[in-house]
């Protein structure tokens, strides 16, 4: 399958790479292609430069986001969550109509200060103001509550633990979680929330997982639902 993984930075890397590792045509999408690739200096999270990073990783091809959108045939929302929506304008509402689009990104905002809040939050989430803003869309919520490393790699943590999905559109959350499966998720892990509003409370558990990261001081956990 075609996928589009807008965003270069560690999530979007990680995404791209375990999709191409599948068997998976992947293209990661940025604003600039020559000037992400120009860049020598690690990322405000100490990551590599991506140029580092696209030599390992040759079979990620780097392109325009609309380009990465308009050849794909599902598409990664693994932008910040302050520029997703410019970044999926910039990707056009034609390359995303119709397709399943993954949303795993957080509306976090540092503007005040660090820790980040969210914004949207309690009556709005950053994955129905996608959905509103390209209805065309199927706009699927999911892997926005944990590490990158486990998004990819669910054995990092052992025993059990879940990944949320939301959405409208009950057969885009299949595809999802197929793909989540194929990540390494078993099916019963995998927990369908409802409709894209239930985004609200997947997005709520970012500030207990930053808490819980600075508590533990690395980001090799997941959240549990225990159900009787």
């Amino acid at each position: 399958m075609r996928y589009a993984v807008l965003g270069t930075g560690i999530v979007g890397r990680t995404i791209a790479a375990r999709l191409a590792a599948l068997g998976h045509q992947a293209l990661i999408g940025t604003r600039d292609v020559q000037a992400t690739l120009a860049r020598t200096e690690p990322d405000p999270m100490g990551n590599p430069p991506f140029a580092e990073w696209h030599t390992a990783h040759p079979e990620v091809r780097p392109a325009p986001y609309a380009e990465a959108a308009s050849q794909a045939q599902a598409v990664v929302n693994a932008t910040s969550g302050g520029a997703s929506l410019a970044a999926l304008t910039a990707a056009g509402a034609d390359n995303l109509a119709g397709k399943v689009l993954i949303d795993i990104a957080n509306p976090l905002d540092a503007s005040a200060g660090m820790p980040p809040v969210l914004n949207p939050v309690n009556t709005d989430s950053l994955a129905e103001q996608i959905q509103r803003a390209f209805p065309e869309a199927k706009v699927v919520k999911t892997l926005n509550t944990m590490n990158c490393r486990i998004m990819v790699d669910p054995s990092r943590v052992p025993g059990e633990h879940n990944a949320f999905v939301s959405g409208d559109d009950a057969a885009a959350k299949e595809q999802v979680t197929e793909l989540l499966i194929s990540f390494g998720w078993p099916r019963s892990a995998v927990l369908d929330l409802g409709d894209i509003t239930t985004a609200r409370g997947a997005e709520m558990l970012l500030p207990m997982w930053l808490r819980l990261f600075g508590a533990f001081g690395h980001p090799d956990f997941n959240f549990h639902i225990a159900r009787a």
